[in-house]
């Protein structure tokens, strides 16, 4: 029987869709969830992964091949705790590493995390994509913690032999997607006028459906082992450009009025939204020759079929 894929984070947003994939291609799963009260599907065996209370997982990665990494303490906008590194570090670090310290003890052959682009900054100028080889620079709490995570799990990697392979997506969408990409839907799908007609930056972004396939290539293929990838759809877009195709995938109308960016960062800033205008104004793309060469990868969906797809999702959510 093959060893099985054990995923963490198995009811978010990436581990939920990683894990059906790995369901209907007939991989062995374990999935390691926080509540009994999510819901996976039957027959999958689970084990009890609770913010890392320090209780060993060695016993329940024995056997297992491969460990892909979801869970984390996301980044939020508004963070109430005292000292956010702090709580960053508990769960993206020290949980991180723990968690990899039993599955090299355990034997297990390769340990997948799912970092973020954050580890390499916040944005990019026109044309000068961020690369997997650049040196880090994360600005905030949550890209320091996966950028110390990356460093520990490296560090272990070449103690103990097992592979350590890193992935860096950019804002990731698809069926189900929250937080701004979902306000903007819903935005678009009321007809609101909207500020963005002007906006001549460039953005990468990966549909859920090409981030779940490219980590599924890096658990098997041998080209994989101990590198850094960073992973978009391909296509980069600017904020006008997003909208409208999303109003197309929503059957509506983008209704943008021709505002220049530098009015509406000036403005942004006076009323404290300094880094929701530098997402919405700002470019940050990022070069994939790596992992598509490496790994002989194409995109499996194209922006505008993972927008319908999204947006098909979000109005059979609405019409419930």
């Amino acid at each position: 029987m093959e060893q099985p894929v054990f995923i963490t984070g198995a009811t978010g947003f990436v581990g939920a869709a990683l894990l059906q994939r790995l369901i209907k291609d007939e991989f062995p799963i374990i999935a390691a969830i926080r509540s009994d009260e999510h819901k996976l599907p039957l027959n999958i065996p689970t084990v009890k992964f609770t913010d890392f209370d320090g209780s060993s997982l060695e016993h329940s990665l024995q056997g297992v091949d491969t460990v892909v990494h979801c869970a984390a303490r996301v980044h939020v906008m508004h963070d109430t705790e005292v000292d956010p590194l702090v709580a960053f570090r508990k769960v993206n670090v020290a949980g991180t590493l723990k968690l990899a310290r039993d599955a090299a003890a355990a034997g297990v052959r390769r340990f997948i995390f799912i970092s973020s682009i954050k580890v390499n900054g916040e944005g990019t100028f026109p044309g000068a994509p961020y690369t997997a080889d650049d040196i880090p620079a994360p600005s905030d709490p949550y890209g320091v913690s996966k950028m110390e995570a990356e460093q520990g799990l490296r560090k272990l990697g070449a103690a103990t032999g097992m592979d350590i392979v890193i992935i860096r997506p950019v804002l990731v969408y698809g069926p189900g997607v929250k937080a701004n990409f979902l306000n903007m839907m819903r935005w678009l799908d009321k007809g609101v006028p909207l500020p963005f007609g002007s906006i001549h930056n460039a953005r990468s972004l990966v549909a859920i459906d090409n981030l779940v396939d490219f980590i599924v290539k890096t658990i098997k293929h041998p080209n994989a082992a101990n590198q850094t990838f960073l992973i978009s759809d391909g296509e980069d877009l600017s904020t006008t450009q997003l909208l409208k195709r999303m109003a197309k995938a929503l059957d509506s109308s983008a209704f943008l009025l021709p505002i220049p960016s530098v009015m509406i960062s000036t403005t942004a800033k006076v009323i404290g939204k300094k880094s929701l205008s530098n997402r919405l104004c700002g470019s940050l793309q990022v070069n994939i020759e790596k992992s598509c060469d490496l790994l002989q990868w194409t995109p499996l969906v194209t922006v505008d079929e993972a927008l319908k797809c999204t947006a098909m999702y979000y109005k059979g959510q609405k019409s419930e």
